[in-house]
């Protein structure tokens, strides 16, 4: 079982949270769920609705549509980010590649924090803006 303190510090290194004070990391840590899975076992489907975000504490998860493989993620990383700001379906199914420790934010406890601490949603914005640049500019 992972502390407050000890997600708190996880957070902080987390691209989508760097942004964010020590302080308001902790309410988010707070609502992070600890979740297991194990290799080949799926996360979520393609199509499911979105309802939370995923960051991955250990292990690495495949993102894919159908056979067609779109990543490969592993520590620090994030994903299903989107559900956060809307409960639109998947756009892709999420597989763990190995045995796989988890943190999930759910959309309603992060709504919560949100309605209380405005700036915690502009830090997150601005990185999912330069996230989307980025894809852009590789395209």
């Amino acid at each position: 079982m992972i502390s407050t303190v000890e997600k708190v510090l996880f957070l902080k290194g987390v691209d989508l949270f760097s942004a964010i004070p020590g302080e308001d990391l902790s309410q988010i840590a707070q609502i992070a769920d600890e979740v297991e899975m194990d290799s080949g076992e799926t996360i979520f489907k393609e199509g499911d609705l979105g309802d939370s975000l995923y960051l991955i504490v250990s292990g690495k998860v495949r993102i894919h549509r159908g056979d067609k493989e779109i990543a490969v993620l592993g520590e620090k990383q994030v994903f299903g980010e989107m559900a956060l700001l809307d409960s639109e379906p998947r756009s892709a199914s999420v597989t763990a590649t190995t045995d796989v420790s988890l943190l999930k934010i759910t959309q309603e406890d992060f709504a919560d924090i949100l309605a209380e601490k405005g700036e915690i949603a502009q830090g997150i914005i601005k990185v999912l803006t330069r996230r989307l640049r980025g894809q852009l500019t590789r395209k």
